[in-house]
């Protein structure tokens, strides 16, 4: 009898994807939303890695959104600060044309992943995911920061600190008037539908946003307090008890701890473990309801050549996981 390969063994246990072996992939060259150049090569270093070829090797078909350099060739002669946000133009063009391509592997039932680039870009996969599947879409952010400044608190101005303020609809019209770049991004994530797990540098005005909105996170305490299984269990208990509702996942290397990703923009001591990121993305590939998934930040002109084949095998191995790789 012939062993059903992984895309298989997914495809019973997925509970939305109509189209269930094939994985739609977004490669989105962007460093637009921070100041460290590189972070744009770093799905291209994914994709010399093997990674379309490893998904494939474990059964499923790949469908490319095209024209990746587009995001490269966008980028606007002048675009000068709206108040503290820096090249918000850029941006939010990006952001807009991820959103697009999301929205189309997810409306043919694809699961849509998108390799990044900044995690700026989060602010259009979101918008893309949940044109298809609704305001019930739950986001699993995985992450050592919070990524929910609005344009009054954020301290530097860089957008890829910032895209769930948008999606979340946390930005007061001060913040986004109607001649905004951003005046296309309408909230769309429940903030009950938002978990974090492994904060560890959370600016003071992101605490304050937390506390108001009573926004879910687990931060790397309790991970020491709970160990990851018991912490993952109660971040999906938290916006889908049942594991009835679809998930989309946004892992930011940088969660794990630099020893493990060390090819990144704002690495923090103290991060994940090796199998405690890998264990996130197994518990939730074993929900079925994954339907969408970021992995971003890897950033190959930071560090030696070991320091990026050990970021981009992590984040490859990252991908294969939430894609259904077993350990037996």
């Amino acid at each position: 009898m012939a062993q059903l390969t992984d895309a298989q063994l997914m495809a019973d246990r997925s509970k939305f994807l109509k189209n269930s072996t094939t994985v739609g992939i977004t490669c989105v060259p962007f460093s637009g939303g921070q100041p460290k150049g590189g972070v744009e090569d770093g799905p291209v270093e994914m994709v010399r890695f093997g990674i379309l070829d490893q998904i494939q090797g474990m059964g499923y078909s790949v469908e490319l959104s095209e024209n990746m350099d587009k995001y490269r060739t966008m980028q606007p002669a002048h675009d000068p600060p709206i108040g503290k946000l820096k090249n918000p133009r850029y941006v939010s063009m990006a952001a807009r044309r991820v959103a697009e391509q999301v929205q189309a592997h997810c409306s043919q039932g694809r699961l849509a992943v998108t390799l990044g680039g900044d995690h700026s870009i989060a602010m259009g996969t979101l918008v893309g995911s949940s044109a298809v599947y609704g305001d019930d879409l739950c986001v699993v952010w995985i992450d050592a920061h919070a990524d929910i400044n609005t344009p009054s608190s954020t301290d530097s101005g860089n957008l890829h600190g910032c895209p769930l303020s948008f999606v979340l609809g946390l930005c007061d019209e001060s913040d986004v008037p109607a001649d905004s770049p951003f005046a296309w991004v309408k909230p769309c994530i429940r903030q009950s539908r938002l978990v974090y797990i492994g904060l560890r540098d959370v600016d003071a005005g992101e605490k304050a946003i937390l506390r108001k909105h009573n926004i879910k996170a687990f931060s790397m305490h309790d991970v020491d307090k709970y160990g990851i299984g018991r912490v993952v269990e109660m971040a999906l208990d938290h916006v889908n008890k049942d594991r009835v509702l679809p998930i989309h996942m946004s892992f930011d290397v940088d969660a794990l701890d630099p020893s493990v990703a060390p090819a990144t923009g704002t690495p923090v001591r103290g991060g994940l473990t090796f199998r405690e990121g890998h264990y996130i993305c197994e518990a939730v590939a074993e929900t079925g309801c994954l339907v969408a998934l970021d992995l971003v930040e890897v950033n190959p002109a930071l560090g030696d050549p070991e320091s990026l084949r050990q970021t981009v095998a992590v984040g490859c191995s990252l991908i294969r996981c939430s894609l259904g790789e077993s350990l037996l």
